[in-house]
């Protein structure tokens, strides 16, 4: 049976160290579900692949877009499972690997159809924003919306707004929309997770900060900051750096908010997988353990 077996797991936990083996072990190449690893220009920042472990094994979705490229979970949905669909005809098994939750879910279980939105109206809603606050977008939503505007976190200014372009652009309300229904796989998913304890985690991802500031991130993010107001730099690491640019933090405090606020988004992932009764755990040294369990369910390729 042709099967995508998923490794997840939060922030720096060791996915990408556990993924080169496991995809010599599957004959397999990797799929990157991590929604910023797209940006080339972010290597760093993100603690992609390096070229030495992309010689190991085939990486898709790493380094492919450009920071202006507008880019979204329905996207990669469409183009992971057309190449899934492609791969399959060659590979019994397929490894996908990655902490971004939606990405993840958009291949597995499917998202909702979204309409893309058009530049200028996000750039409106934006400008309304930074005008006005968010309470002149909640009153729209409240309007068009009624059931979403009862369930969304109305502090969430992003939430809020993503609603309210979609209300605006689809013509319909956004709960309309969302019918939270798996879609059928032509594929058999299985879900392998890593974890580690909260304060070795939090060790690791401590440890990794400063290596990525011993790398160059600095550089790179100084790079990128005249495209600061991009999407795609709204991510954690270059947020606090630009901050240090812009004269707001000194540096030695917005490496030590990039450390904060990673072991946060640390959690919030770990709060999302452990919903999802479908993933067997191991730990990131368990490499013969999860070949293990592999063998009794996969059988992977010659």
């Amino acid at each position: 049976m042709k099967t995508l077996l998923v490794l997840l797991g939060p922030t720096g936990v060791g996915k990408t160290n556990l993924s080169l083996p496991l995809a010599e072990f599957l004959a397999s190449p990797v799929l990157s579900a991590d929604s910023r690893q797209l940006y080339k220009e972010l290597a760093i920042g993100t603690a992609a692949p390096t070229q030495e472990e992309q010689a190991q094994a085939k990486h898709y979705f790493v380094g492919t877009l450009q920071l202006t490229d507008y880019y979204s979970a329905s996207q990669f949905e469409e183009e992971a499972i057309a190449l899934l669909n492609d791969l399959f005809q060659s590979h019994e098994t397929i490894l996908m690997c990655g902490g971004s939750m939606m990405y993840i879910d958009a291949v597995c279980k499917g998202i909702d159809e979204i309409p893309t939105i058009d530049e200028t109206l996000r750039a409106d809603l934006r400008d309304l924003y930074h005008k006005e606050g968010i309470d002149p977008i909640r009153q729209q939503l409240k309007l068009l919306d009624p059931v979403f505007y009862k369930q969304v976190d109305l502090r969430n200014h992003k939430r809020v707004i993503h609603a309210l372009e979609i209300c605006l652009m689809a013509g319909k309300p956004y709960s309309s929309l969302r019918t939270d229904s798996p879609k059928p796989r032509p594929f058999r998913i299985l879900k392998i997770g890593l974890q580690r304890e909260r304060e070795e985690l939090y060790e690791r991802i401590n440890q990794r900060v400063d290596k990525m500031m011993e790398q160059g991130f600095l550089e790179e993010a100084r790079s990128v900051y005249p495209l600061r107001h991009l999407n795609s730099l709204n991510t954690v690491g270059y947020k606090e750096l630009f901050n240090y640019f812009s004269g707001e933090w000194t540096l030695d405090f917005a490496i030590e908010k990039i450390k904060q606020n990673t072991r946060i988004y640390s959690r919030k992932q770990m709060s999302w997988f452990k919903r999802d009764k479908e993933i067997l755990w191991f730990r990131p040294e368990q490499l013969e353990e999860v070949e293990g369990w592999i063998v009794k369910i996969v059988e992977p390729s010659d």
